[in-house]
């Protein structure tokens, strides 16, 4: 009797029921397994497999029931929306995109701020669907790619989110990864049909960011599979790489031409804007991006170039969400940045027949660039194109503006402490660009004898070097210091000015706070002003606290708790830890950008570049928050040193060195029983302004450093290798 109830187990188990060939392959996928290991797994062909998710062929036993046991095990972990009670697909209709899936973690998972484990073998809940698994090349992966990922936005024009990572198979099937663990089955077999298809069908791409500027546009980030799938090379030859772009001849560029699709003057790089030109209002743009290519510039963006597709589709998915859809570098993401939350102009209101136009937006820098003072612009612009050739301009002739990179030789009680310990200003010019006043859209007004008016922005030729900062006013009330342990808040050297020079307005106001009269010589104004940057910093702002929690640094904590949720904080989602450093690299690079220099070979000095074309090539702005920067860090290091005796040793950028007779920053910042520290000085915490560990390193070793580089003639910063200890070859000269 035992044998005829196995053969009927024997019969059922023939017939186990199976979803169709479509869910099959996206199971496979969404766990990261190729055909080759489920082929293994089941002793059978490749191609055996590959026929069964194409439907051409259907498992037959005793293969049937372990497939089958496995596409049920991958159903319970990646479940689809679409699926039916019983748990099987219905058939795929016949839609745009097809075979379409959408697995999105609910609102609450998305923003939970620790990591999601792997999921359990329970069947999860339809409200908390994980997603494909972190590394979809490998078996062995957890299932939480999306974790702390945004979900794509479900309904109307761009439901499937911001972008897609675009991956080949060994078929050559393509599959677009999305946010939130979306995945799409890509039909285009050519590049122009895969931009048609990105426009008219994808449903990719993300709502403006002001009302008055423009959607983002859809960008596909192509694998080197992928690469290959549409006739692009996986890797750029030396020569391209130098050119930064693929020859004008190329075929694929032909195939662009051919279909009406222009590119911009980048040409087909790593970051490439394939558009048509705008008709009927409608815009059509797609923007590509090639991380085989080095689209993903590793000091940016770490280690992302060479994740897998869900997990690069999470990280650059949450820098969409929480910064914007990225068109090129961090830097120049974080310039475009500035014209997405400020745009130039807006619609007007309703003429008398019902039709508005386009109207400058008060606040904005506007649509014409403007050129800078002869002081502001830097060698080579053409406004100083009547100057000699080969003439070296001072300060007196050049406003220098620049962060710190100061330096000086511990003295002997300092020597006698053993720990130097680095603290690190977090978002430093992120925090600086916040209220700065600055030039709008009008050209700056030369003035001559001007009294100083610390509320205009511009740039004054006046003489600090009176400026002594041994005897200064702090919150009002002067105060004795040995100003020769303090670098010089007016050179980014640190050194004393010798004479007049030129300085931002935030710089002279500095002066005049530290007590001292100022009687500027001339200036370059600007009356028409605002706080241009402060939505873009608000941006950068929550960006960067949002992601500091979800890696469990979170806001008002303790100086003590703060410095155990920094201890590893990157290393609790590594992935998170990339968009970290892309939102802080945004910063540093979008302020850098306003001062973008002429690149490329052919440019003659005098010569326009084609930077100078926008209205953010602005010089002036970039002077004020790196001035604003350099000042907040000397305030905060008059306020210590008045406070305890400690004076910095070293100080790089946003980096400042202490010695102390402890390893933590505790031990250098003073704190009372409450939390409290010096008004006006460094405080612990996550905040842009508020700082953090750096590094320690033992004073016998800043010794070492200093002797080993001055031996060589070179002055050693140790801010400069406090992090790590390490002196490259480069600092040595070897």
């Amino acid at each position: 009797m035992s044998e005829l109830f196995d053969a009927i187990d024997a019969l059922v188990a023939s017939r186990s029921p199976l979803p169709p060939p479509a869910e099959r392959k996206r199971l496979r996928q969404a766990h990261g397994l190729t055909l080759e290991e489920v082929a293994a797994t089941l002793d059978v062909r490749r191609a055996t497999v590959g026929a069964w998710e194409s439907g051409k062929t259907e498992p037959r036993p005793p293969q049937r029931e372990p497939y089958a046991h496995l596409l049920k095990q991958l159903a319970r972990l990646y479940p689809s929306p679409m699926a039916t009670e019983g748990g099987v697909l219905p058939a795929a209709p016949a839609v745009t995109v097809p075979a379409a899936v959408a697995v999105a973690p609910s609102a609450s998972a998305a923003a939970a701020p620790a990591p999601v484990p792997a999921p359990a073998a329970a069947p999860p809940s339809p409200t908390a669907a994980p997603c494909p698994a972190r590394g979809s090349r490998r078996p062995s992966a957890s299932g939480a790619a999306a974790a702390n990922s945004p979900a794509p936005a479900g309904s109307g024009a761009y439901a499937h989110g911001p972008l897609l990572v675009l991956d080949a198979d060994e078929e050559r099937q393509v599959t677009g990864y999305g946010t939130g663990g979306l995945l799409l089955d890509v039909p285009a077999r050519s590049l122009p049909a895969l931009v048609e298809w990105a426009l008219a069908e994808a449903r990719v791409g993300a709502e403006k960011l002001q009302a008055s500027g423009k959607d983002a546009d859809p960008l596909l980030v192509l694998t080197a599979a992928a690469c290959g799938r549409y006739g692009l090379p996986a890797a750029l030859s030396d020569e391209e790489r130098s050119a930064g772009r693929l020859p004008e001849g190329h075929q694929v560029i032909k195939l662009l031409e051919r279909a009406g699709w222009k590119l911009t003057r980048r040409g087909l790089g790593p970051w490439a804007r394939v558009y048509r030109p705008v008709t009927g209002g409608r815009r059509q743009c797609v923007q590509l991006c090639i991380p085989s290519w080095n689209a993903l510039d590793e000091r940016s963006w770490g280690h992302a170039a060479e994740l897998g597709p869900a997990e690069l589709a999470r990280v650059l998915g949450v820098y969409a969400h929480r910064v914007m859809t990225p068109v090129g570098s961090t830097a120049v993401s974080g310039l475009e940045l500035m014209t997405a939350l400020n745009p130039p102009t807006r619609a007007s209101e309703p003429d008398q027949d019902g039709k508005r136009r386009s109207e400058h937006r008060p606040g904005s820098l506007g649509k014409e660039p403007v050129d800078p003072a002869p002081c502001e612009a830097i060698d080579g612009h053409p406004v100083l194109a009547h100057l000699p050739r080969f003439h070296i301009r001072g300060p007196e002739e050049r406003l220098f503006e620049e962060a710190y990179d100061w330096a000086r030789d511990l003295t002997d009680a300092e020597c006698m402490q053993p720990h130097l310990v680095g603290i690190d200003v977090n978002l430093a010019f992120g925090a600086a660009a916040n209220g700065a006043v600055v030039g709008l859209d009008a050209p700056p007004e030369h003035v001559t004898n001007p009294v100083f008016d610390p509320a205009v922005p511009g740039s004054w030729l006046v003489d600090l070097s009176h400026v002594d900062l041994s005897r200064v006013k702090i919150a009002k009330q002067w105060r004795d210091l040995e100003g020769g342990l303090l670098p010089s808040p007016f050179t980014p050297t640190g050194e004393r000015p010798e004479g007049p020079a030129w300085y931002a307005t935030p710089t002279v106001a500095y002066a005049v706070e530290l007590g001292y009269d100022v009687a500027p010589v001339e200036a370059w104004v600007r009356p028409r002003s605002g706080r241009f940057l402060d939505g873009w910093y608000k941006r950068l702002r929550d960006a960067y606290v949002a992601t500091m929690a979800d890696l469990g640094v979170a806001e008002k904590l303790s100086p003590g708790e703060f410095l155990e949720a920094m201890d590893g904080h990157k290393r609790r989602d590594p992935e998170l830890g990339i968009v970290l450093d892309a939102v802080k690299m945004t910063v540093k690079g979008g302020i850098g950008k306003l001062q973008e220099k002429a690149r490329g070979g052919g440019w003659v000095p005098g010569q326009a570049w084609p930077a100078l074309a926008r209205p953010t090539w602005r010089p002036d702005i970039r002077a004020a928050v790196i001035s604003r920067a350099r000042v907040n860090m000397h305030r905060k290091m008059v306020a210590l040193a008045a406070a305890t005796g400690r004076y910095p040793v070293a100080v790089m950028s946003d980096c400042a060195v202490y010695t102390a007779d402890g390893p933590t920053p505790l031990d250098v910042l003073p704190y009372d029983q409450d939390g409290k520290t010096v008004p006006g000085s460094f405080r612990l915490g996550v905040s842009p302004g508020m700082v953090k560990h750096e590094g320690t390193q033992d004073v016998l070793w800043g010794v070492g450093v200093l002797e080993q580089l001055a031996a060589e003639g070179k002055v050693a910063n140790l801010a400069r290798y406090i992090k790590t200890g390490e002196v490259t070859a480069r600092d040595t000269g070897e």
